[in-house]
């Protein structure tokens, strides 16, 4: 595949933001050489403002088991929590202006379990999350409450020509987020694997079981509703629908759920209809809007934004 180091840039930040989440939609495998480009511009970028960084999920993935980034990955996923190795709030706009000055697109937005920064050149994805510490855990996508002990003392991995940290021990990190099969590679069913391997309730930080029940049917605004569908057409009744690190719902005789959402994000989505599952594990969904599931037969896992509004 060529680089696209040389590509023509958007002209302005609205065409650069849209761009970027086309392409996170539509999950292309990153061009590598433009991901290492990145990273190492990155990378200077931490360096220069006394910024500790991680690597975390695909990324420390690919680091760790294979010494080189994954192929088919989408993004880069960088790591750094609030309160350790002297990292601070007031940190992360001087690491968003040098990347700034650099040329990369840097899109900050704050949420209850940590602050999302995504930095965007090259077509690449970076993103970088900001975790606040919440019952001594830190919450990853989809929900994955890590105990904190696992960042206190990164360990340092040989990385696209560099040394770069990763969390300790890796093989309990990525255990943790893969499951006991993370060595092996797989392009499709990690996810049901990352889901098969999440402990059960809530992650810490969101509300419990019963405030949830009460948010979803009093709350509208905080509600996302899902109607599932057979392979006809015709509504679920008794379905259930799990958003990974929150709740458990099932569809009533109209075939639709009801859920407590807390901001519009990316959640991952498990729809069991009798003896057929599947993992949706990025879904767009937002507060107070309504979605429909329709299976497709020829494929029942691998499938990523396929929710429609209703």
């Amino acid at each position: 595949m060529a680089s696209d180091l040389d590509s023509p840039a958007p002209s302005n930040d609205a065409e650069t933001a849209a761009l970027m989440n086309q392409l996170e939609r539509e999950i292309p495998p990153m061009d590598i050489a433009n991901a290492e480009q990145l990273m190492r511009e990155a990378k200077a970028a931490f360096d220069e403002n006394g910024v500790v960084f991680f690597l975390r999920q695909g990324t420390c993935l690919g680091a760790v088991r294979d010494g080189t980034l994954i192929p088919w990955d989408d993004d880069l996923d960088l790591g750094s929590i609030f309160g350790l190795h002297g990292f601070t709030e007031g940190l992360i706009e001087p690491v968003a202006e040098t990347l700034r000055a650099g040329g990369a697109y840097v899109e900050i937005a704050e949420e209850g379990l940590y602050t999302s920064v995504k930095i965007f050149k090259y077509r690449i994805r970076i993103d970088w999350q900001c975790y606040r510490v919440v019952e001594g855990t830190i919450a990853h996508y989809p929900g994955v409450p890590f105990p904190v002990r696992l960042f206190e003392q990164l360990t340092p991995v040989d990385f696209i020509g560099d040394q770069y940290l990763v969390p300790s021990p890796p093989g309990d990190y990525l255990t943790f987020k893969y499951g006991p099969d993370w060595r092996t590679p797989k392009r499709v069913g990690y996810e049901k694997d990352v889901i098969d391997a999440m402990p059960p309730g809530t992650v810490p930080g969101r509300p419990g079981k019963l405030k949830q029940w009460f948010l979803a049917r009093f709350a509208p605004k905080q509600t996302g509703r899902l109607r599932v569908l057979d392979a006809e057409g015709k509504p679920v009744a008794g379905a259930e629908v799990r958003i990974a690190g929150l709740s458990t719902t099932h569809t009533n005789r109209e075939g639709v759920a009801r859920f407590y959402l807390p901001i519009a994000e990316n959640y991952a989505v498990t729809v069991v209809t009798g003896a057929f599952e599947e993992v949706l594990y990025e879904e767009a969904l937002a507060p107070g809007k309504s979605y429909v599931y329709r299976p497709d037969p020829s494929q029942s896992e691998g499938r990523y934004f396929v929710l429609s509004e209703e």
